[in-house]
């Protein structure tokens, strides 16, 4: 059976119902682009209002108010501390689980990953208890002359233990993804273990430990709540550039904006940073002897 187009000549059935999935795949990729419309609009409509609400000279005067470089220079030193620490102790922690098999371990990485969804204010205020004064630990600290509650040492504590957990979860992966091969060869090169890590482990895991430590420090660039409730917000002390946002909403609106408007370019970068280290290691262990691989040639 067949009917007759406007022109006169007829239309077979079959040729109808060839068009039916050509039609299918049209709506569905009508559909998908609407979807990825609406997503990224909602995402960076609210990115788009802060840097459209004044003009540029006006974010750039706004970034030089005295409470703003007080801001800049807290959270640049508090992070950076932080994140030494992070590395410094989060790295080997992280080998050890990573590579280690034993009863509790999931467990322990449980509690590892548990300030990840603990609420930063209830963070904050279980690092006061434990920490403060008259905490847990408060009695001990008193007698040692030490008092860490609302001082610069407990927004590097706060930072610590809100963005550490984002590093120690990225590097027990990278560690567990090693070869085995490779460090089963390095012993019988006669390398110990602390030779394994340095030598083979972390050359192997780089790409992953890099990604999970810029992660950890862009979240401690931006933590607010663990910070506000066990260090306050103290300009040029405990001020970091978050709590300058909040501190500044009542009292300079564009003050607020400006320090925000930095915060998002700052944690830009260094999500652009991390992808491009990345895909960096990653090229280049793809087209040449992994790291780990180098050293053992070399111990050979």
């Amino acid at each position: 059976m067949s009917t007759a187009a406007p022109s006169g000549a007829p239309i077979d059935g079959n040729d109808a119902r060839a068009w039916l999935p050509a039609l299918g795949r049209l709506a569905v990729a009508v559909g998908a682009t609407v979807v990825i419309v609406v997503v990224m609009a909602f995402l960076m409509l609210p990115i788009v209002a802060l840097f459209t609400y004044q003009p540029i000279h006006d974010l750039i005067d706004g970034l030089g108010a005295k409470v703003a470089t007080d801001a800049i220079i807290v959270s640049l030193k508090t992070n950076v501390i932080a994140f030494m620490l992070m590395i410094g102790f989060g790295t080997p922690f992280a080998y050890i689980l990573g590579r280690s098999r034993f009863r509790g371990r999931s467990v322990v990485i449980t509690l590892v990953e548990l300030p990840l969804v603990m609420p930063p204010a209830v963070a904050g205020l279980a690092l006061l208890v434990a920490f403060g004064r008259f905490g847990l630990l408060g009695h001990t600290f008193s007698m040692l002359g030490i008092d860490l509650a609302f001082t610069q040492a407990a927004v590097v504590i706060a930072i610590l233990y809100v963005a550490s957990p984002f590093y120690l979860r990225g590097a027990i992966a990278s560690f567990e993804a090693v070869d085995q091969t490779l460090l089963d060869v390095a012993v019988t090169l006669g390398a110990g273990p602390v030779r394994r890590m340095l030598s083979v482990a972390l050359p192997l895991a780089g790409a992953g430990l890099g990604a999970a430590a810029a992660v950890a420090f862009a979240r401690g660039i931006g933590e607010f709540g663990a910070t506000i409730l066990f260090a306050g917000s103290f300009q040029g002390s405990t001020q970091t550039l978050p709590l300058a946002v909040y501190s500044l909403f009542d009292a300079n609106l564009d003050q607020a904006i400006a320090i925000g408007v930095l915060l998002i370019i700052v944690s830009f970068a260094i999500l652009l940073t991390s992808k491009l280290l990345v895909r960096s290691w990653t090229s280049s262990t793809s087209t040449s002897p992994s790291p780990g691989e180098r050293s053992i040639s070399a111990q050979h």
